[in-house]
């Protein structure tokens, strides 16, 4: 995990300097840009009868359409590197390699990097289907913990929710709709932070659920499952926040993970 960490630390880096460096350029192109097209027009005010050769110029370039989509055009990929480096800083604040130590985080936006993270995924390429994120946030503090190892089991956690809907749509009798991921938090009162993801997918089995935090045990076909993300994640709630991680599920109904973690890890 320590050297993944390291990896994704040091591809986030290499891609943010020449974003940074793009976008901060566009600026003065798009700047650059629209005082030439105000020069144009002046000249087409002050001049509206120009020669054949800039007529026949003016025709062939169509410069009315021009001075609109070439604005667009720069918008567009300000948009674009803006994406790139929220999706950069998303990396950055869901793996925090460099932080093996306990960190002082707010919860929220390790939720949020990781939805940005998975959000490719929420769109079925093969159906049309698309996860609707529905967020209930809480009043939460800041909490003290080991701030990757926390995202990395909302990461685990979401990604099989994605994948149980997606399974869901796919069987014959479903009747699932609307797609549905929601999240929830809230602090209770002995400074306990709650954080509830549910989905409504195909639902688990009784006589699985005991099982789900197992090492190695998965529900998904060869190939597609470790077994290890529930496992890893049950460890790192449980041993090394002290907190509990909890699974409530129906058949046909969806499945709820419930963490719950104290607000300051004790040593």
């Amino acid at each position: 995990m320590a050297v993944l960490g390291q990896l994704v630390a040091g591809i986030a880096h290499e891609i943010n300097n020449p974003v940074n460096f793009i976008a901060g350029n566009l600026v003065y192109a798009i700047n650059y840009t629209q005082d030439l097209l105000q020069l144009i027009s002046l000249y087409q005010h002050h001049y509206p009868a120009p020669v054949a050769e800039i007529k026949a110029a003016i025709a062939e370039m169509e410069l009315e359409f021009l001075t609109v989509d070439y604005l667009k055009l720069l918008d567009s990929m300000k948009f674009g590197t803006e994406r790139i480096q929220e999706i950069v800083l998303s990396l950055r604040n869901f793996s925090r390699l460099d932080e093996s130590d306990k960190k002082i985080v707010d919860i929220h936006e390790g939720i949020d990097s990781t939805l940005i993270i998975l959000q490719s995924r929420l769109l079925n390429q093969e159906t049309g289907q698309l996860i609707t994120i529905e967020k209930e946030y809480g009043n939460l503090p800041l909490v003290e913990c080991y701030a990757g190892l926390i995202n990395q089991v909302f990461m685990n956690i979401l990604s099989n929710a994605i994948d149980a809907i997606f399974e869901s749509f796919e069987s014959a009798s479903s009747t699932l709709k609307s797609p549905i991921i929601r999240i929830r938090t809230e602090v209770t009162d002995n400074r306990q932070v709650v954080i509830r993801i549910a989905d409504n997918g195909t639902g688990i089995p009784k006589d699985i659920q005991k099982r789900l935090f197992d090492p190695f045990f998965t529900t998904k076909p060869v190939g597609k499952g470790t077994g290890l993300g529930l496992s890893i994640s049950y460890q790192i709630v449980v041993e090394k926040h002290c907190g509990q991680l909890q699974c409530i599920s129906t058949i046909k109904e969806g499945t709820e993970f419930i963490i719950t973690i104290s607000v300051e890890l004790n040593s």
